[in-house]
């Protein structure tokens, strides 16, 4: 019997954006795997303790330890290091030891990744575009990093240079207006008043968006319409809007 609904389409993952800031994440070992799971914990604002003997760092993770980016732990990892954990990352090259760390996690009901197997990981890392506030992630669930790679240049290249300009510009005009309709039940329009502007306006509008264009076009949110840019300054006698909306 066909159905209206999706399909489900087992054996995938959950895709989140995992907010971990000023969380504890341990990452165990200092090679190069180590130093990839270092950048993207701290591109998340967490606090990274890196477990590993200084004498196996590699030149990346070793500067991260001089500049202080992370807290290091000089010596091999101990079942003591995982007090305080939130997260845990394990890229040594000792299988044993591994799925000792992993066995460890599971009886403290901590999340962990170990590196190159599937199977001892509560979450994978797919393959990443950044560009400012814009995250696309790309995962095979483990089937073919590799080819994750392939698929996430093929996404970047379809995108627009300025999106993650754009995106930063739409995110502060929404602070402002915040502030313009604070209350709870001005949600719903909030909403459907940023739709507007976002179907309206083009990524070239909103990258050119200033401060007082933000403030201009504010004052067109009470009485529900959406200017273009070229309305919105023109309605700024002398760089200034006067706001006559704004009652």
């Amino acid at each position: 019997m066909k159905s209206d609904f999706p399909e489900i389409q087992g054996g995938g993952s959950l895709i989140l954006a995992w907010q971990i800031r000023n969380k504890r994440v341990l990452v165990i070992g200092g090679g190069e795997v180590a130093a990839g799971r270092i950048v993207k914990v701290l591109n998340a604002d967490a606090k990274c303790v890196v477990v590993a003997p200084r004498s196996g760092l590699n030149d990346e993770v070793a500067y991260r330890v001089d500049q202080k980016q992370v807290e290091h732990v000089d010596r091999n990892f101990e079942p003591s290091d995982l007090d305080g954990a939130d997260m845990v990352m394990c890229a040594i090259d000792d299988p044993e030891a591994s799925t000792q760390v992993w066995k460890l996690c599971k009886e403290k009901r901590i999340a962990a990744n170990i590196a190159d197997v599937p199977p001892e990981c509560d979450f994978y890392f797919g393959s990443e575009h950044r560009d400012g506030p814009l995250q696309i992630m790309v995962s095979t669930n483990g089937n073919g990093p590799r080819l994750a790679n392939f698929v996430r240049r093929r996404i970047a290249a379809t995108l627009p240079y300025n999106i993650g300009t754009a995106i930063q510009r739409v995110g502060m005009l929404r602070k402002k207006l915040r502030k313009v309709a604070p209350n709870i039940e001005e949600g719903p329009k909030r909403m459907a008043w940023m739709i507007k502007v976002s179907d309206k306006w083009t990524l070239e509008d909103l990258c050119e968006m200033t401060d007082e264009d933000m403030d201009g076009l504010l004052g067109f949110y009470k009485p529900n319409t959406v200017p273009s840019l070229d309305e919105v300054r023109l309605a700024q006698p002398d760089g200034a809007f006067d706001g006559p909306f704004l009652i």
